[in-house]
């Protein structure tokens, strides 16, 4: 069960709290987030939950039977806002677009995109500065200086940065310089990573690993969450399986799926979910009916001279009617739930 404190407690208040839980045969761990104090209580015996919301200092008591409970929905039942600030957010009704280049590259292309994602309203900026590439002889980002520089072209257009972190030592480095962290595929189940990401007070866009179960995905955004950073934004963006006809095979079934087990936002990559540039804009407008809370597209001035990933990104032309079409259906599912 998921018990919330009152606000203002003293010390000896929470205290008194945690040992009367472990007095009912409860196991008790703290929570502390950037927004509320919570504990998460594993009760060793069956207890009446009515005698947990009696405490005094207890403001409310959710049962969920869940393994992951914070980011569950089962306690939480509206969905969580998830900001960036200066009016940007991934909110459920919304559909809000990242979009930029697998690579960051250099200073020209860092200008062309976000001037193209002015033009076209998107106020995120998606771009890889460290790559973890699966040669160690192919680009691999330009690191730290180059996010420097992409940070301050982007603050003055007022657009938004979102790039992955690939080790828990370079979050600290990067933390003035980014809106968003990004925490890959890869990484999905590094929770070394996922437990100091935590600790920042930071929104964290968290990518569903290539053989993650969704169970396995929600444990995953659990250990952020627990760690203390409800700032949490979830990406489905494709599976492996046997299928070699694409790279990825998109799972758009995860959509619904996560979206009733959990109040985190939940967008949907259709990128790196197929992997075919002339496709991702059908699997990306079916995310969309899906239920999709954004989408985040590789874009970049032109595809086929792209450092990485050039295969599955998309023109500024493309995406400039990708976003169009989304937004009618955007319209049209509002209608229709």
């Amino acid at each position: 069960m998921i018990v919330q404190l009152r606000d203002g407690l003293s010390t000896a208040e929470e205290s008194s709290v945690l040992s009367q839980l472990s007095d009912m045969g409860c196991k008790v761990t703290p929570v502390v987030t950037q927004l509320k104090k919570y504990l998460v209580v594993d009760p060793k015996k069956e207890i009446d939950i009515r005698s947990v919301g009696q405490l005094k200092g207890v403001r409310d008591v959710h049962r969920v039977n869940a393994p992951y409970k914070l980011v569950s929905r089962k306690w939480r039942v509206a969905p969580s806002a998830v900001s960036l600030g200066d009016g940007v957010q991934f909110a459920e009704g919304e559909l809000t677009i990242a979009a930029g280049p697998c690579s960051i590259e250099d200073e020209r292309q860092i200008d062309s995109v976000i001037a193209h994602l002015k033009e076209i309203g998107v106020r995120i900026m998606r771009g890889g500065v460290y790559k973890p590439r699966t040669s160690p002889y192919s680009f691999r980002g330009v690191g730290l200086e180059g996010l420097k520089m992409w940070h301050e072209k982007a603050r003055e257009a007022g657009i938004k940065v979102v790039t992955e972190v690939l080790a828990t030592d370079q979050i600290e480095s990067m933390h003035d310089y980014v809106d968003m962290f990004q925490v890959g595929a890869r990484n999905a189940q590094n929770f070394t990573l996922l437990a100091e990401l935590g600790k920042v007070d930071k929104p964290v866009l968290l990518k569903r690993g290539m053989s993650t179960t969704l169970d396995e995905f929600l444990h995953a955004a659990e250990y952020i969450f627990s760690s203390g950073n409800e700032k949490l934004v979830l990406c489905e963006r494709g599976i492996r399986t046997f299928e070699r006809a694409y790279r990825n095979t998109l799972d758009i079934n995860a959509v619904p799926a996560l979206k009733e087990r959990t109040h985190l936002p939940v967008v949907v990559d259709p990128s790196h979910g197929i992997g075919v540039r002339r496709w991702v804009r059908s699997v990306a407008l079916a995310a969309v009916i899906a239920g999709c809370d954004g989408l985040i597209l590789e874009v970049a001035p032109i595809p086929e001279k792209a450092f990485s990933d050039g295969q599955q990104t998309l023109n500024f032309k493309e995406s400039r009617e990708l976003i169009e079409k989304a937004q009618q259906l955007i319209a049209i599912r509002r209608e229709d739930y």
